[in-house]
């Protein structure tokens, strides 16, 4: 059991840090059986972490002792080797993009793969499933609007669109009203305010 426990984490090892493994992975080293019973042992004695059913991520060690990997880390690279896109929630948006002061209790992600919970050492990671037009411009200031709008509702999207003019160049206002044909008829209506703007 040794032997296994060390190929294990030879080849969790081998991954980039915050990249889960998942057992199905590791069958080339043992049975089943072997390999979850392993993977249990590893996760009691610290030295791996069970983010969800049947993925493991190595802890890093740093000089403060030992952590969990950073949560958009884990879940990046989940949302890549399953081919989804993964955006921060729309809470995160609206206070990256300074439209509330609220810091999100809880790191939430929207994905268009299926809804489900990670757990990182202490810490819930919740990933839920929503529709194309939330999960539009990754990684852009013009996507964090749209998310940003879509948690703040119909009632402050004349706010979020105001604020938006200031704090977004002209290219990612452009882009935003270039997607209007796929979001809801409220957030059109607004978003057709910086078209009239630029």
């Amino acid at each position: 059991m040794q032997a296994l426990a060390t190929a294990v984490m030879n080849t969790v090892g081998q991954a980039s840090e915050g990249v889960p493994v998942a057992a199905k992975e590791l069958l080339h080293l043992g049975t089943r059986a072997a390999v979850d019973q392993t993977l249990s042992r590893l996760v009691r004695r610290g030295s791996l972490i069970r983010v969800g059913r049947g993925l493991y991520v190595r802890p890093i060690e740093g000089r403060f002792g030992v952590r969990p990997p950073e949560p958009a880390t884990v879940v990046q690279a989940i949302a890549e080797r399953h081919g989804e896109k993964v955006v921060p929630h729309g809470a995160a948006a609206a206070n990256e993009l300074g439209l509330t002061t609220q810091v999100p209790m809880r790191e939430v992600y929207l994905t268009s793969g299926p809804t489900q919970k990670l757990k990182l050492g202490n810490q819930i990671i919740e990933l839920r499933h929503a529709p194309a037009w939330q999960l539009a411009l990754p990684g852009r200031k013009g996507g964090a609007l749209i998310r940003a709008m879509a948690w703040l509702g119909p009632a402050q999207a004349d706010f979020a669109v105001e604020a938006a003019r200031s704090k977004l160049p002209e290219s990612e206002l452009n882009a935003v009203v270039e997607l209007r044909r796929m979001l809801p008829t409220w957030m059109a209506q607004q978003v057709s305010k910086l078209a009239a703007h630029a």
